[in-house]
């Protein structure tokens, strides 16, 4: 995932994810608890990273902590059926919370 600041961008990623960051190299952060998928934090990558969340409710509530977290709304043009909303995190990367 492409961001300007890795130690920025793992704090913000490892909470909203529940991610920890690896000792040894702290761009990639990896589940707490058990297995899962590694994410790379990289100032060169052009990565989106797409969160899903399982339905209208917890989306609501996923942005809602996300932001908490340091998130940001972005201005977005929505089509009529979006089923996603577009965040950007505290190094303005830009992602997607889908219902």
């Amino acid at each position: 995932m492409n961001v300007s600041d890795v130690d920025k961008a793992g704090a913000f990623w490892s909470a909203a994810l529940g991610y920890a960051r690896q000792p040894h190299n702290p761009a990639f952060l990896v589940p707490e608890h058990g297995s899962g998928v590694r994410l790379h934090l990289d100032v060169e990558d052009r990565t989106h990273l797409d969160l899903w969340a399982d339905g209208e409710q917890d989306q609501r509530a996923e942005v809602e902590r996300l932001i908490t977290l340091g998130a940001r709304r972005v201005e977005w043009e929505y089509p009529d059926d979006a089923d996603f909303v577009v965040l950007a995190d505290p190094d303005g990367t830009l992602f997607c919370v889908i219902a």
